[in-house]
């Protein structure tokens, strides 16, 4: 048997005795028989009448009892300038709805008429061209599956009790992203001997751009214009943007409108006052592209009440902008003992992966942490080891281990 299939039939088999339940537990048949589950099914009224006609035949909408949504990170420094939150407690699996991926945005979001959009790339190429999204389309395209993360997602002060993992982690989101592979279009224009790096820059009022070293772009990185099967929605960019698989957020400019081939970073102003990393010795770590392996649990989560005690799943998300996630390890005693969590696959380069862990809460206090430790052997530190080496003065790149607290009455709330 494959050793995948090995560790699902391990996972059910825990599941079962799990349910079962020691003697004066609460198992999973206790839990039917207490909520009327035996017996003849009740047949509600929506199943007597017809239901309603298509509400929306245009474009889809949710069920009315699900009232999910993005909510504000921080209230905007000037007009334009925000972020809103995925709520990754509510979700399932690991692709993010388009109407649920997180947004950031330095100057609000540009109305751009797609037909009078263009793609520049010049400097050092053999053949400088300007491109139409038509001339895009009509190109080699790829469709893959990766994360995105900003690097200010998790903050590494003033952390509240109350947040809920929306508050925490909520700029983090993974998409089906398709256009067509950077490396591609610059095949087509002939890198010039020399060339080490590239600027891009988007068309919204903030002119945002970011330096992206060469070979980072030739490793997977794509030119989107649709995203999860359809075009991109103007938060996430309409009708064009960069996306670097398992780097900061920042890189993969929205909106693009130029890339300009070089011998050296830019420098401009998103990487030099902001987006560096300012350490104890007051020295800046720059260009700390990649986002590090991270792991959190999302079910039990802050905000989140226990029932009776008994048999639980704990969930979680972990992923790496270095490859693959190798291995999660859960703690529901603050760190003191860990267990092997079981991955649900797929498990894909540079994209969340699902973890899974049976429980039994035994109705008093614990405290549930991860850790994801991925395919080149690196592991999410705790916040004492990372804090040690990087302080506290900088605002991005925080992958340090993040805890729940369960209190005896069953309420949930981040451990600090």
């Amino acid at each position: 048997m494959p050793p995948d299939a090995l560790r699902r039939l391990a996972h059910r088999r825990s599941f079962l005795r799990l349910a079962a339940g020691a003697a004066g537990g609460v198992g999973l048949a206790a839990t039917a028989r207490a909520t009327g589950a035996v017996g003849p099914l009740e047949v509600p009224q929506w199943s007597r009448t017809p239901g309603a006609p298509v509400a929306s035949p245009a474009y889809g909408q949710p069920s009315l009892f699900e009232r999910l949504g993005r909510r504000p990170r921080t209230p905007p420094h000037f007009p334009g300038a925000a972020s809103t939150g995925t709520p990754l407690q509510h979700l399932h699996g690991i692709i993010t709805p388009n109407g649920l991926h997180f947004e950031r945005h330095h100057a609000g979001v540009p109305a751009i008429e797609p037909d009078r959009h263009r793609l520049a790339i010049h400097g050092l190429v053999e053949r400088p061209l300007v491109l139409t999204l038509n001339d895009l389309l009509r190109m080699p395209a790829v469709s893959r599956i990766h994360f995105l993360e900003c690097s200010g997602n998790t903050p590494w002060l003033g952390a509240k009790p109350s947040w809920t993992l929306q508050e925490s982690h909520g700029l983090l989101s993974c998409s089906e992203w398709t256009g067509v592979e950077l490396s591609t279009l610059l095949d087509e224009v002939g890198v010039k001997p020399g060339a080490a790096w590239i600027l891009a820059e988007g068309a919204d009022a903030s002119g945002m751009s970011r330096s992206l070293p060469l070979d980072l772009a030739r490793d997977g990185a794509i030119l989107a214009y649709a995203q999860n099967g359809e075009r991109l929605r103007p938060e996430q960019g309409y009708p064009l943007r960069l996306f670097v698989p398992g780097v900061e957020g920042n890189l993969s400019v929205k909106w693009l409108r130029r890339l300009k081939v070089g011998d050296q970073p830019f420098q401009t102003r998103e990487e030099t006052a902001k987006y560096t990393d300012l350490m104890p010795d007051g020295t800046a770590r720059q260009f700390t592209f990649v986002m590090e392996a991270k792991s959190v649990i999302t079910t039990p989560s802050g905000g989140e009440r226990l029932g009776e005690p008994g048999f639980r799943e704990i969930r979680g998300l972990a992923w790496t902008g270095r490859g693959r996630i190798a291995r999660v390890e859960v703690s529901t005693d603050g760190g003191a003992r860990w267990q092997a969590a079981t991955l649900e696959g797929p498990v894909l380069p540079r994209c969340l992966t699902r973890f899974r862990l049976p429980w039994r809460w035994e109705g008093g206090p614990a405290q549930l942490l991860s850790r994801a430790t991925d395919e080149t052997g690196y592991v999410q530190p705790d916040r004492a080891a990372l804090v040690a080496v990087r302080g506290t003065q900088s605002f991005y790149h925080n992958n340090a281990t993040f805890g729940w607290q369960v209190a005896a009455d069953g309420g949930v709330s981040h451990a600090g």
